[in-house]
């Protein structure tokens, strides 16, 4: 195994894998999956095929590990979130807002890979499926937690659904922030995360 090290301080064959990532995110964004193949991902990469089997089994295998690689950056972000939330001293309702941002931001900075997610995420028929609900479960329940810790200090209601709301925050992310790339690309983020941070912290009722 290559042992030398970038100047960001990854390894040679960290550095490889990223852009097959970055190649196979965008064309089966572009194309969808199966009509994507391991020439093109090479060639968009910049390496040889073989380097693709090198560091994947298959393109399944590619994918799957694409899935979890993706799903695990945002998991950390919203992590962080939370993490630097507390150390400043924030209510757990900052915390929620300040992960609201980490999301906008990853979509933002990632969204091919948020479109390929999104989409995954109803299909039943593939071979990672299993793989996709354990890395999302793990994005989750990062929120699980804070919410739980809410609930547990009398900030939030003991009366909620901490699982479903966890569930329903990160998909009220994921869906604005695709609807915003797609269909309003003239509002800028923090357009956007004022309008879920006032749904967060319930301000859009006009009574005050």
């Amino acid at each position: 195994m290559e042992s030398s090290t970038t100047p960001g301080g990854r390894t040679r064959r960290e550095a490889t894998r990223q852009k097959l990532y970055e190649a196979a995110v965008t064309l089966i964004a572009e194309q969808g999956f199966s009509a994507t193949t391991v020439d093109e991902i090479a060639e968009r990469a910049g390496v040889a095929k073989g380097t693709v089997y090198y560091n994947f089994a298959s393109k399944s295998v590619l994918f799957e590990e694409l899935l979890r690689h993706g799903v695990g950056l945002l998991t950390a972000s919203l992590r962080e979130a939370a993490e630097r939330t507390a150390r400043e001293g924030g209510s757990r309702v900052d915390a929620l807002d300040a992960m609201v941002r980490a999301g906008l931001v990853f979509i933002d900075r990632y969204p091919s890979f948020t479109q390929l997610y999104v989409a995954e995420l109803w299909r039943t028929n593939r071979a990672w499926q299993s793989t996709l609900m354990v890395v999302r479960q793990e994005a989750v329940a990062v929120v699980e937690g804070v919410l739980r810790e809410g609930v547990g200090t009398g900030e939030f209601s003991e009366e909620i659904d901490v699982p479903l709301t966890a569930a329903a925050l990160v998909g009220m992310v994921l869906v604005a922030a695709l609807d915003w790339q797609a269909f309003q690309p003239e509002r800028s983020l923090d357009d956007v995360h004022a309008a879920l941070s006032r749904l967060l912290q319930g301000r859009v009722s006009g009574r005050r």
